[in-house]
């Protein structure tokens, strides 16, 4: 039945991913790609969140596995860093994989933290 909570999950999770991306993108005037370093930070961040709240295997099957993956995009975010190399923009290529790296492990320490002081 954990496939079924994992197709469910990222049934919300990819619409969720395009519709947050394309909101944060059209906010900013740049070729920097906000939405999709935005939509990995958060979804890192709830990561931690269901890790350190220590939920049950079913629920981190829904939200953990099926909206945190769904949510994310490794790909997207490999594809936009190519994207920036390969139109000369170099610096904000690595930019983009050094604070993506950052901020994603920085995101899911943080929920892990964060939620072990609320349930302990």
């Amino acid at each position: 039945m954990n496939w079924l909570l994992v197709a469910v999950g990222a049934a919300v999770g990819a619409p969720l991913r395009y519709l947050t991306d394309r909101a944060v993108q059209v906010r900013h005037d740049s070729v920097f790609p906000w939405g999709t370093f935005v939509v990995n930070a958060g979804a890192s961040l709830l990561l931690g969140v269901l890790t350190g709240a220590l939920v049950s295997s079913g629920t981190y099957a829904l939200l953990g596995t099926g909206l945190c993956g769904a949510l994310s995009t490794y790909s997207t975010f490999s594809y936009e860093t190519l994207r920036l190399a390969e139109r000369g923009w170099k610096f904000l290529a690595v930019a983009n994989v050094g604070a993506s790296l950052l901020v994603g492990l920085g995101a899911v320490f943080l929920g892990f933290d964060v939620a072990r002081g609320l349930v302990e």
